[in-house]
């Protein structure tokens, strides 16, 4: 079943899965630095939505919220849509895929926990980042990744070789 997932017909679906994600990404980093993200609003209603009755925000997530994201606005500001931007430029160029997927995964995860939920776009997109990491080496087989990795590893143990003498 693994040869088949990970197979060179197989890694087009996950190219063209991958590429879609990364369009995703790189479309809404690119529209937030464009128009000058400002996240503040969103955290003080995801904290007002810790509260009440029904909330749909968990307390420690709120807590988390209040006590560094707040206080740090400024780098938020600046890493959210420069992160969207970066995942999705490596998500369609398939350089540093797994990072990527994962801080990808990571950013939806967030949003998740911020009371947006499940049936918002973002779980669907966290859903294809979390498919793509646990499939294998066919998320980049047609990827800068596949090129990158064996010269990367080649000076890596050429530097140990030479480090060890």
């Amino acid at each position: 079943m693994k040869k088949h997932i990970n197979g060179t017909k197989m890694a087009i679906i996950w190219t063209i899965l991958r590429i879609w994600l990364g369009l995703q990404w790189i479309e809404a980093g690119y529209y937030k630095i464009s128009s000058g993200f400002e996240v503040s609003g969103f955290l003080q209603g995801a904290i007002a939505n810790a509260r009440g009755d029904h909330p749909t925000v968990p307390g420690w997530y709120a807590g988390f919220l209040e006590g560094f994201a707040l206080p740090n606005i400024e780098f938020f500001n600046i890493l959210i849509p420069w992160g969207e931007f970066l995942v999705g430029l490596g998500l369609i160029l398939g350089l540093v895929t797994i990072p990527a997927l994962m801080a990808g995964a990571f950013m939806n995860f967030n949003f998740i926990m911020a009371g947006v939920g499940l049936s918002g776009p973002d779980s669907k997109l966290f859903a294809v980042a979390m498919i793509l990491i646990f499939i294998g080496k066919g998320r980049y087989y047609y990827g800068l990744d596949r090129v990158v990795f064996p010269y990367v590893k080649k000076h890596i143990s050429a530097k140990k070789k030479y480090a060890a003498n």
